[in-house]
């Protein structure tokens, strides 16, 4: 049995959740912050080595102005508070995605974390953050015509946003919602899938567990007998 290397999450139903609670989105959100720190200390738990969050998509630029704004000041709080944290923690924070757009005063941030923590080693957390999978694979492949290589499976990996990540073993989608999302569409070739109907806000450790539990009985052939 291979225990898990890479777990990815789709972090789905904050703002549902909000509402639900007659509330607003951004309530959810807020809530949502309180599930990712529960779900780190599981990953360090079961010695995870990465987690991938999908954090903003580009796809996300439709919502409403002020929830963007809100989501940007929550990760920008979130760093402010938690770094010294996380670094004490031996966490290594890597961002995925396109860095235009994103207010200066958060890219500068960002950067600083990435430089802070690069030499962490106990789990790495991949934020993805205004991240399309199919820009990526199209950035991947504009970056090799440049230096006209012949494209290559391998080149497409080496210039991805998750260039020395290892795929992720396992994808967790909560919110009831049975899609990708234009999430990580290349490294998924072999994940195994589990959507959960909870709301983000609601997932808690136990079921984080669970998916752990229910991966540990797969037997998983990689297209082989």
């Amino acid at each position: 049995m291979i225990k898990p290397k890479h777990v990815a999450i789709i972090m789905d139903g904050n703002g549902r959740w909000g509402l639900k609670k007659n509330k607003t989105r951004n309530y959810g959100h807020l809530q949502g912050i309180k599930t990712v720190e529960d779900i780190i200390k599981a990953s360090i738990k079961k010695k995870l080595k990465f987690l991938t969050l999908y954090t903003f998509s580009t796809e996300n630029w439709k919502r409403p102005k002020n929830e963007i704004f809100f989501l940007f000041k929550i990760l920008e709080n979130y760093i402010d508070k938690e770094l010294k944290n996380l670094n004490k923690e031996n966490i290594k924070i890597k961002i995925l995605g396109d860095h235009n757009k994103i207010p200066r005063k958060l890219v500068d941030k960002l950067k600083y974390t990435e430089l802070l923590t690069k030499k962490n080693k106990r789990l790495q957390i991949n934020v993805a953050l205004n991240y399309g999978s199919r820009n990526e694979i199209i950035r991947a492949i504009n970056k090799i015509k440049k230096k006209k290589y012949k494209i290559s499976e391998k080149l497409i990996n080496q210039n991805l946003y998750t260039k020395n990540i290892p795929d992720p073993d396992i994808l967790i989608r909560t919110g009831n919602t049975n899609r990708l999302s234009n999430f990580l569409l290349w490294q998924l070739q072999y994940s195994e899938i589990f959507f959960v109907k909870k709301l983000w806000p609601d997932f808690k450790q136990i079921d984080f567990y669970k998916v752990l539990n229910k991966y540990d009985k797969i037997q998983r052939k990689f297209g082989a007998i």
